[in-house]
C-alpha cells in the first residue's frame, strides 16, 4: 500500500469530503484536497500545475482553493484562483495556513485537513458568498497522485 493511500482512511476521507460540502454551503467558492506522495518541482509550483489540470481556474468567479499535500515530502500548500487573490489582503491564508500545520505536526492529518477546509469556507464566505443560482462546479472527492 502506498503512502497516499496509508494517509488517511476511507472514515477519515468521507469526513474531509462532507467537510468541503459543508464549508461550501455558504459560499461560491470551490475546495479540492490533492494528495500525493512526492513532488519532482517545487511544492507551489505543484499545486498550481495541479489547480490547472484539476480544471479549478474554470470557476466563474475565480474562487477555487486547493488545498495540496505531499506526503514523503511532509508539504502542504494552500493555493487560491485568481479571483480569491483579487479579492483578499495579502497574508489571508496565513491562520488557515497555521492551523493545518499545528494538526500536522501532532500527525493528526484529518483533523488539519478538515479545519483547514472550514476556515477556508468560512473567510471565502464574506468575499464570495453563496447565491442562490451558485451550483457546485468541481467535484468534492478527494484526488491523488
Amino acid at each position: 500500500m502506498s503512502h497516499v493511500e496509508e494517509f488517511l482512511t476511507a472514515e477519515e476521507e468521507r469526513d474531509i469530503v462532507n467537510a468541503i460540502v459543508e464549508a461550501e454551503k455558504n459560499t461560491s467558492g470551490e475546495i479540492r484536497v490533492h494528495i500525493e506522495s512526492t513532488s519532482k518541482i517545487d511544492h507551489f509550483s505543484r499545486a498550481q500545475q495541479l489547480f490547472h489540470f484539476l480544471k479549478m481556474d474554470n470557476t466563474k468567479e475565480g474562487n477555487g482553493v486547493l488545498l495540496y499535500v505531499a506526503v514523503d515530502d511532509r508539504k502542504f500548500v494552500i493555493y487560491g484562483g485568481e479571483g480569491i487573490d483579487r479579492a483578499v489582503p495579502k497574508g489571508f491564508w496565513d491562520s488557515t495556513k497555521d492551523v493545518i500545520a499545528s494538526h500536522f505536526k501532532k500527525r493528526d492529518f484529518k483533523q488539519g485537513i478538515v479545519e483547514g477546509i472550514l476556515m477556508a469556507g468560512k473567510e471565502l464566505q464574506s468575499h464570495f458568498p453563496w447565491n442562490h443560482d451558485d451550483t457546485n462546479e468541481l467535484n468534492d472527492a478527494i484526488s491523488k497522485g
